[in-house]
């Protein structure tokens, strides 16, 4: 049976009927043996609090809660907070049309060129003829794409190669400069900033005045290159020549508040009529949290996850009993290609469902130790990576009060590789439970 249109208030596990009761926003209940959340790593937005947001007399939005009905950018004053992937798409845009576009920048972008080209029917036919072989070798790479980070260290080539390999990847397009390049781009000082100086060289190429260029290309790194979501662009450096496009850095004039028709900062007033938010989201666990989940004893989600966030396989919590969550915090999720991640965990749990039925399994949780050992394990392959150097979502530090951890395991086929250990020695790493009666088991 499937419910649309129906929000979940709460879901409270209740120990002697074994069962999960959900409160619905229609103020009708439902109870299940299993609570599978599908909710995804970005699904609660996060939106500053800057004082005096309430008085502004103009529209504002998150990007993720954009309307369905569209907004018309033309001759609008917009102010937008925010240059992750979201933040980029609407600058390109709203500097189309609006009559002023300010554009509030906290940390410069590092994108990547979309290159973005048309593909003929010929081409698609062609293309379709290989998806089955592109959907199995997603699982035999780290990031969940059908292509792999070489095999060779950025160190070991001399320069003209590097530069060259460099540019060919650049010349494709997407997301190949930050996946299919050297083995140790991500863990290497030193191979990184050789990256960042290519792509800094490339974008002040296409950037004239060299006050915008060091904003928007600094001369030293604002963080390893890669260790925050690079975002992809189609002629993003180019708007901010135009006259109706500008930039305010908010490291050096951060806002102080929000008027009825104006954002004031250190430097003085910007006009706006239209506020838009690309300010990310409590990536991971904010929307779990928000689900009002409570296990064994009445146990919160929240209070479990109060200090740091714990998740077997990224998957299962202590005291969460027979609930499985997918393409959440401490599996591959925001590290890799979406559907790539959510598809392994997936399949994964109907087999792990399967495998209860066909062996009298009633219930199974998390043991702690196997928690635990999980999620140290993630922070301790972070810990040899340059991704805790950057102050990103990836480290939830973008939340302010967030415990800073990675939140993504770094590697999806390392995950796959894990999770299919697990289950051929029994689905370790987790207490199950027999009922007296098997009866139970069909129900």
């Amino acid at each position: 049976m499937m419910r649309m249109g129906s929000g979940v208030k709460g879901a409270h596990y209740e120990k002697e009927t074994k069962q999960w009761r959900l409160q619905l926003d229609s103020d009708k209940t439902v109870s299940t043996r299993f609570l599978l959340p599908a909710l995804g790593f970005a699904s609660k937005p996060y939106v500053p609090n800057f004082p005096g947001l309430e008085d502004f007399e103009g529209q504002w939005f998150h990007t993720a809660r954009w309307p369905q009905q569209g907004v018309d950018l033309s001759g609008r004053k917009v102010a937008l907070i925010g240059t992750g992937a979201s933040g980029v798409q609407v600058a390109q845009e709203a500097a189309k049309s609006a009559s002023k576009l300010t554009l509030f920048q906290r940390t410069p972008i590092l994108a990547l060129p979309m290159q973005q080209k048309k593909l003929s029917a010929e081409d698609q036919e062609r293309d379709k003829k290989g998806y089955a072989a592109i959907f199995e070798t997603r699982k035999q790479t780290s990031g969940g794409f059908e292509c792999q980070s070489l095999d060779v260290s950025a160190l070991e080539v001399d320069e003209k190669a590097r530069t060259a390999h460099f540019e060919d990847l650049w010349q494709q397009g997407g997301l190949r400069f930050w996946y299919h390049n050297f083995a140790d781009l991500l863990t290497n000082r030193e191979a990184n900033r050789h990256a960042y100086d290519f792509w800094r060289d490339k974008v002040r190429a296409r950037i004239a005045d060299p006050n915008l260029a060091e904003k928007l290309a600094p001369s030293e790194p604002p963080h390893p290159f890669g260790t925050k979501r690079p975002s992809l662009e189609q002629g993003y450096y180019e708007i901010f020549a135009q006259d109706n496009v500008a930039l305010v850095d908010l490291k050096a004039t951060p806002i102080i508040r929000i008027g009825p028709h104006a954002i004031t900062t250190k430097d003085g007033e910007m006009e706006c009529d239209l506020i838009v938010f690309a300010t990310g989201f409590d990536a991971g666990r904010g929307g779990l949290i928000d689900m009002n989940i409570r296990g064994t004893n009445s146990l919160s989600l929240s209070h479990a996850w109060e200090d740091r966030v714990r998740a077997y396989l990224g998957m299962a919590v202590s005291g969460f009993p027979n609930m499985l969550f997918t393409y959440g915090p401490l599996s591959p999720s925001g590290f890799s290609n979406g559907p790539t991640s959510a598809e392994i965990q997936g399949d994964w749990i109907c087999d792990f469902l399967v495998w209860m039925r066909e062996n009298g399994v009633d219930l199974f949780e998390a043991d702690p130790a196997a928690e635990t050992g999980w999620t140290e394990m993630v922070a301790q392959a972070g810990a040899m990576t340059l991704f805790p150097e950057a102050d990103s979502w990836y480290m939830g530090a973008n939340i302010p009060g967030k415990t800073r951890q990675l939140i993504n395991f770094p590697s999806v086929s390392g995950y796959v590789a894990l999770c299919e250990d697990v289950a051929n020695e029994g689905y370790r790493g987790f207490v199950i439970d027999k009922p007296t009666s098997k009866e139970h088991l069909t129900k």
